[in-house]
C-alpha cells in the first residue's frame, strides 16, 4: 500500500509541477483549440491535491495498522481514499469552473 501511496504522491508532483498534462487522460487529445478552453494549471492543482489527500489516507490507514495490528484498518483506508478521491477528481476537474469564459462582452 505504501507503494500506491508513493505512486500517488509521485503522479501528483509530475501533473503539477512537472506539467505532464499528458497524464490527463483526455487532454492529451484534445484538439489544440479545445486545450486553450481550459484552465489546465487549475486542473493540475485539483490533480495535485486529491493524489496528496488519497496518499495520504492510505499512509495514514497503513500507520494505524502498524499501530493497532489490525489489518482491516488498511484496507478501509485504501478503499475509502478511493471511493471518495476519484469522483471527487472527476468531478471537480470536469466543473465548469475550469472552464475558460471565452465571451466577449461589448
Amino acid at each position: 500500500m505504501i507503494g500506491v501511496s508513493i505512486l500517488f504522491i509521485v503522479l501528483g508532483i509530475l501533473i503539477k509541477y512537472g506539467k505532464m498534462y499528458w497524464l490527463i487522460a483526455g487532454y492529451n487529445t484534445m484538439p489544440k483549440e479545445e486545450k486553450e478552453k481550459y484552465n489546465i494549471e487549475g486542473i493540475a492543482n485539483v490533480f495535485r491535491n486529491v493524489m496528496f489527500g488519497m496518499a495520504l489516507i492510505i499512509i495514514s490507514g497503513y500507520l494505524i495498522t502498524k499501530i493497532t495490528d489490525n489489518p482491516n484498518i488498511q484496507n478501509y483506508a485504501f478503499w475509502t481514499s478511493m471511493i471518495v478521491g476519484i469522483p471527487y477528481l472527476l468531478i471537480e476537474s470536469n466543473s465548469k469552473k475550469y472552464k475558460k469564459n471565452k465571451e466577449k462582452t461589448d
